[in-house]
């Protein structure tokens, strides 16, 4: 026994000293990297639009080349010096989700994307990957980035965006930053989106395990002035000046609502305290959308504002899966791949998952998921992330938040 307990101080001795060091590799800043991703179903390219310095870094400060999920894509920056990984993050974007649509079959289009880094002490480089939905790499992108370039434009330093503190993390060092975002609030409606904010907040600690890891969260409102009141609706053929330019029926799903002007969005945030983005449409139609370490957007006066705005959420920080069918069409999940969704399986490779769940029969496994009523998984009949009047997320849902919460502040 006491020759056990030794091996494991000497490891845990190792572990500590081969830790990676946010000081020894970053400055407290953040790199936001802007890309255009472009093509079509068949062929896709990567491009650097602009590199922007922003005055702080709100991220991860540990487990810094890891990350909690692996998403449809991954940010992955190595040290120029040594080639040695010292960073990495991981994304969904709605480019990847489009090319699963008819259109991408006949259509070229592009699409703006933002990522933010801590800002490298020294010269890096930086590697974006793709990945089809059979978890293979369908494009992929390194550039060189040297922290000292004079073209890197500073943004955040002035003009800031008003914002106030909704609430406050016991730890603001190792805690989750969240930014609710006004759009289509004129300015003498911004009394309107502050109560708004409330109600979002409000709705979001009352789920588990949300309501027991509060003071993990950070979240402030930043009220960005519309020119109109209202969002975009093309169907009805109405068109509005907002200042995030969002719209509904995107890829001609009515009730899909969301925003395309990645740019835009992230300089209105700019020199705020954020990390993951809630977005609040002053309007009352039903929709929303979440892109998983992008953003969620949903509307915030219809009768479905309260769960709308916690699953996309679910969707958007947590990486959970829509656990309901919707018409067997342009499919995203296939036998050959277990889906990144910790709420999903196809049951190609569902070690890690909730298999714990089930043996201590709180869990099973229920066909219907990922817009497919055969071949997927989730763990319940009825979940937040399947239907708006189920009140909690299931068990599966809520160990996937706990893990990824405690991945961040632990």
């Amino acid at each position: 026994m006491k020759k056990i307990f030794i091996i494991s101080l000497l490891l845990l001795f190792a572990s500590s000293v081969n830790a990676q060091r946010f000081e020894d590799y970053f400055e407290d800043r953040t790199l936001r990297l802007d890309y255009t991703f472009s093509g079509n179903s068949q062929h896709q390219q990567l491009y650097v639009d602009e590199l922007i310095a922003l005055p702080r870094w709100y991220g991860k400060l540990q487990r810094l080349a890891e990350v909690p999920l692996r998403g449809n894509g991954q940010i992955i920056v190595r040290s120029k010096a040594d080639g040695k990984v010292i960073y990495r993050h991981s994304f969904s974007s709605l480019f990847q989700e489009w090319l699963s649509t008819d259109e991408s079959k006949h259509t070229q289009k592009s699409f703006e994307n933002v990522f933010l880094v801590p800002y490298p002490k020294q010269p890096v480089d930086i590697t974006v990957e793709l990945r089809d939905y059979h978890d293979q790499v369908n494009a992929t992108m390194t550039h060189s980035v040297d922290p000292k370039d004079i073209l890197i434009r500073k943004a955040g330093e002035r003009l800031v965006t008003p914002y106030i503190t909704l609430q406050q993390a016991r730890d603001t060092s190792r805690c989750i930053h969240v930014a609710y975002v006004a759009e289509g609030y004129q300015q003498h409606e911004m009394g309107t989106f502050l109560e708004d904010c409330r109600i979002a907040i409000e709705s979001l600690f009352q789920h588990e395990p949300f309501r027991q890891m509060q003071d993990r969260f950070n979240m402030i409102a930043v009220m960005s002035p519309s020119s109109e009141s209202g969002v975009s609706e093309p169907g009805k053929g109405i068109w509005k000046n907002t200042a995030l330019g969002a719209h509904f029926d995107t890829f001609y799903s009515a009730r899909y609502l969301t925003t395309l002007h990645l740019k835009k969005m992230n300089d209105v945030l700019a020199g705020t305290p954020y990390e993951h983005i809630i977005v609040l449409v002053n309007g009352d139609r039903y929709g929303g959308g979440g892109i998983y370490n992008s953003y969620t957007l949903t509307d915030a006066h219809g009768p479905s504002f309260r769960p709308v705005v916690v699953h996309e959420f679910g969707h958007s920080f947590g990486g959970l899966g829509d656990e309901y069918p919707y018409g067997d069409d342009d499919p995203m999940y296939f036998a050959d791949t277990e889906p990144w969704e910790p709420n999903l399986t196809t049951k190609h490779d569902f070690h890690g998952k909730w298999e714990n769940l089930i043996r201590e029969k709180k869990a099973g496994l229920v066909e219907g998921g990922g817009y497919l009523t055969h071949g997927v998984w989730r763990g319940f009949e009825n979940c937040r992330m399947r239907t708006n009047e189920e009140p909690e997320f299931c068990l599966v849902c809520q160990q996937a938040l706990i893990r990824l919460i405690n991945f961040y502040t632990e």
